[in-house]
């Protein structure tokens, strides 16, 4: 991947933490409410990984907003 990918994602996984430790959920009990691994997200929210489209739906889903609203990074 190129550096703006690479920053592109580490903002993505930014997000997604911030929204899951919003709602007071653990990565544990999140994976499980989005039907991933608990190591997968833990690489998502690094941003060490390109989740697949399936998968950010599912974190969408269970963060109950939009995809969308989740990829959308400024």
């Amino acid at each position: 991947m190129n550096t703006k990918e690479d920053k592109y994602l580490k903002k993505l996984g930014v997000k997604i933490k911030a929204l899951r430790e919003e709602r007071g959920l653990d990565q544990k009990a999140f994976a499980f409410d989005c039907e991933i691994g608990r190591t997968q997200l833990h690489m998502i929210e690094n941003g060490k990984t390109n989740p697949r489209l399936l998968t950010l739906m599912k974190i969408a889903n269970a963060l109950e907003i939009s995809l969308a609203k989740l990829v959308d990074i400024v």
